[in-house]
């Protein structure tokens, strides 16, 4: 197992002995030190940051009741311990948050999306038919692609994965927990081992025929209940399916698509159907509640849009 204690270098940036805090025109007279000369991460070792807790209000928390397993802690500390996927809209990486000198820590997975200066979703005018907001400078601006628009994008991405994982957690389905949620990062449960390995994505695993029947009948559930809420997951694959103990955790909702009031509803549900039902046809599936190419057919009859 890897040591993920926090990393401790460097020293603090300011120390009670430090003749710089006394005014030398009046000796004796202590000063304070300038607004700002202290940040978020003042004293503490490169690459860490006190708990972002506190700076989400409540809508920007998780469901409650929190789980157990979450710090909350105003104490603890996010430390980075490394990159776990990158992509062209955002990059996640790992956090563990913990309450300095205690056992009382939790592991993370931060998913930050790009800044302005990005290129975000290069396919995304599909997903964002539907999603309006009500000034329509913004929505001209977010059609743009200005510099403002960009931003207002990359927010309406982090909302409505946020937002999306809310709902479904709530609803009992297989998703992370949605931690928290501050600017355009979304702190999520992360899904591994607490040796900090991650669960495999489903195109990683070796399990063909009959023993894929049970992770089938779960995808199958997945996308029904989806289906029924009036959403498609919107870019569906092996790659944002993970595996963890036997259970699949859908991942990566940012693009979830409301089939009602986008055009494209129905596309994008039976493309959802057909990528994942290829790849299980694709590895002997045999079993199951429900043959791949029934799939779309039952989604759209899910959705009302059969």
């Amino acid at each position: 197992m890897r040591d993920f204690e926090p990393r401790r270098r460097g020293k603090r940036r300011f120390d009670d002995d430090d003749s710089s805090h006394f005014d030398k025109r009046h000796p004796g007279r202590s000063t304070l030190p300038s607004e700002d000369a202290l940040d978020a991460v003042d004293g503490l070792p490169e690459g860490d940051r006190w708990s972002t807790w506190d700076q989400s209000t409540a809508g920007q928390r998780g469901p409650r009741p929190h789980p157990d397993w979450l710090v909350t802690a105003l104490a603890a500390v996010d430390t980075e311990l490394g990159v776990l996927k990158t992509g062209k809209e955002a990059d996640v990486f790992l956090l563990r948050r913990g309450v300095p000198h205690t056992e009382e820590s939790c592991l993370l997975a931060a998913k930050r999306y790009r800044s302005a200066e990005h290129r975000l979703f290069h396919r995304d005018a599909g997903y964002l038919e539907g999603r309006r907001v009500k000034e329509s400078r913004t929505n001209r601006a977010m059609a743009n692609r200005t510099a403002f628009g960009r931003q207002v994008v990359a927010a309406q991405w982090a909302d409505a994965e946020f937002a999306t994982l809310c709902r479904l957690y709530e609803a009992g389905m297989p998703v992370p927990y949605p931690v928290q949620i501050l600017g355009t990062e979304v702190l999520l449960e992360f899904i591994g081992e607490p040796d900090g390995t991650a669960a495999p994505r489903l195109a990683e695993i070796r399990t063909r025929g009959a023993d894929l029947a049970p992770l089938w009948d779960q995808v199958v559930e997945m996308l029904a209940t989806l289906a029924r809420f009036g959403l498609a997951h919107g870019d569906l694959s092996a790659y944002n399916l993970l595996v963890h103990r036997g259970r699949v955790v859908m991942i990566d909702l940012p693009q979830v698509v409301d089939v009602v009031a986008n055009p494209r509803g129905g596309y994008f549900l039976d493309r959802d159907a057909l990528n994942v039902g290829k790849w299980f046809a694709g590895h002997d599936l045999t079993g199951g509640t429900v043959a791949p190419e029934e799939l779309p057919a039952l989604l759209r009859k899910e959705a009302g849009l059969a």
